[in-house]
């Protein structure tokens, strides 16, 4: 069979055993030989321009082609550059395998170049850790890194990889055969818990769903339950689009402040796969209600309140268990109160996404844009107001199709251009779509150049209030509007940073620019970025909840 070299182990482990095609990253010398084994095994490999744009990208591949992603970033400043990416992973839970260069072990603690302790940084931000000194162990270390990644609640996962194991060579039969492991995270609460869960939804007047990333996947199942149920329901992070915005009880009609209503009015609330984390107040709006909560974390069942009933299973098999108890119910009257509560609230946004407006409302740009390009687009919201507006102003027609990239636990602004990315790797046939605001687009701009030279073609639109507004408008408001520092940016062109890159760039200062902008844009066929001037008066209602958040006198 002949010799092997560690580096194209770790290669022929991804394409013969997990089926990885795709692999994002950024070269360096310690991990020379794992970017050969990746040409001689034929694995595409997606080079950026900064290791967090690696574990970014590679973080929404995993999304979409519902594995785990993989980046491979060298030792040193390639390790904590990606840091930022890995800590969003975590919280997203999202399954990622982190493949990191070291210094040799022959130099460690002697000054060696970019010699640091990285398994003792990294930590505390992933689920499993560790360092293989082996080459005859590299496949078993690849496999327990994959299934860690993947098992129970999903999360990113670190391995370092020795350049004295990568750049030797061993005979291919002192090699175990390759397998792949089963996975399964596929099981049931106590029947008698699940009684008592029917029982709770049975007797309910006004039930309410929220559901999160863990209800990915499972289409026909929650569909069963809200139409079983009657129940108006929102649907968060990549779980939003399992049960289309265009249902009649989806809440995205009526936008984050519909669900803030219908918790404060709701006598039962199941919480599916989602954490109470500050976007959904830490549960505190409901106290009223009673919840049945599901999770395949048991310890997340009682994080924040206390459930009525806690199931602890994965959301599929849970919801196929429980359906068949569940009565269907006519509870049209509860749905009509909860619109008739929250029409009042967004009657503002709505008379934003129809009224002409120069300058231009940043919400009607985006009802533009969604127009346009069409609800089949896979739309990617960062910023702060750029976020918010991005979220509310578009419609998710299938799973994981509208993404508040920078909305979630870790609120994490740049993630918009490498999430874009990681998805048109993984969906080539999709249209894609980032909207971010001017802040944001400047922290990973040049993979502009990544999406050029490797014909990913996406559009960016850029929400331009020529400042960091969430911050400017939050510093107002506290400080009074004499004391704004460090939030103003002006009005830059990031058009031309895209144009110069090799896309296709436009500037937009008027609402009536905006559709022929787009449809250049998309004509092109380039990574195009479509930078639109916003009102700068705009503040979204997340930035009242931001500043409210953070008043410490209350």
């Amino acid at each position: 069979m002949g010799t092997i070299s560690g580096g194209h182990i770790v290669a022929k482990f991804l394409k013969e055993v997990e089926d990885i095609d795709t692999v994002f990253g950024l070269p360096g010398g310690h991990i020379d030989r794992i970017f050969d084994g990746l040409f001689e095994f034929g694995i595409n490999l997606i080079d950026v321009r900064h290791e967090q744009s690696a574990a970014m990208a590679a973080h929404s591949w995993s999304i979409y082609k519902n594995r785990p992603g993989v980046c491979v970033v060298t030792a040193g400043p390639g390790f904590t550059n990606a840091i930022t990416g890995i800590v969003n992973a975590r919280m997203e839970n999202a399954p990622l395998v982190i493949l990191c260069g070291t210094s040799p072990r022959r130099d460690w603690e002697i000054g060696a170049l970019q010699d640091m302790d990285q398994k003792a940084m990294i930590a505390s931000t992933v689920k499993w850790q560790a360092t293989c000194h082996d080459i005859k162990r590299i496949p078993e270390y690849l496999s327990n890194a994959f299934r860690i990644a993947s098992s129970g609640r999903p999360g990113p996962v670190f391995l370092e990889l020795i350049p004295d194991i990568l750049n030797i060579s061993v005979e291919e039969n002192e090699l175990e055969v390759f397998k792949k492991g089963t996975c399964t995270s596929s099981f049931v609460p106590a029947q008698s818990d699940m009684d008592k869960a029917v029982e709770l939804i049975n007797g309910a007047e006004k039930p309410l769903v929220l559901g999160g990333s863990g209800c990915r996947g499972c289409d026909i199942e929650l569909a069963e339950l809200i139409d079983k149920t009657g129940a108006p329901f929102m649907l968060l992070n990549s779980g939003r689009g399992t049960v289309p915005d265009s249902h009649p009880l989806s809440l995205w009609q009526g936008g984050l402040m519909a669900a803030m209503a219908a918790m404060s009015m709701a006598d039962l609330v199941l919480v599916l796969g989602v954490r109470l984390d500050w976007v959904l107040q830490h549960g505190r709006l409901f106290p009223q209600a009673k919840t049945v909560r599901i999770d395949i974390e048991p310890e997340e069942l009682n994080r924040n309140i206390t459930c009525d009933v806690g199931l602890a299973g994965d959301m599929l098999t849970t919801l196929s268990a429980l359906n068949p108890g569940v009565e269907r119910k006519d509870r049209s009257t509860w749905a009509e109160e909860l619109k008739t509560a929250y029409q009042p609230m967004v009657a503002e946004e709505h008379e934003a996404r129809t009224k002409a407006s120069d300058p231009i409302h940043p919400l009607r740009a985006v009802t533009l844009v969604k127009d346009i390009i069409g609800t089949d687009a896979f739309y990617f919201a960062d910023g702060g107001d750029s976020c918010y507006f991005g979220m509310v102003g578009t419609e998710a027609s299938s799973g994981a199709s509208v993404m508040g990239t920078a909305g979630g636990l870790f609120g994490c602004l740049g993630t918009g251009l490498p999430f874009g990315l990681g998805a048109r790797a993984a969906m080539p046939d999709k249209k894609i779509v980032v909207l971010t605001g001017d802040g944001s687009i400047g922290l990973n701009i040049m993979e502009f150049d990544t999406a050029v030279r490797h014909n990913l073609p996406l559009i960016t639109v850029v929400l331009n209030d020529q400042s960091w507004g969430m911050i400017r408008h939050g510093q107002s408001m506290s400080y009074g509007p004499d004391r704004v520092i460090g939030s103003n940016l002006g009005v830059v062109h990031y058009e031309k940073i895209a144009e110069g890159l090799g896309g296709h760039g436009e500037l937009v200062e008027k609402e009536a620019d905006i559709v022929p902008a787009l449809e250049r844009a998309m004509a092109s066929g380039k990574p195009a970025c479509i930078n639109i001037l916003t009102d700068m008066a705009i503040a979204s209602p997340a930035t009242l909840i931001f500043v409210d958040s953070l008043n410490m006198e209350k």
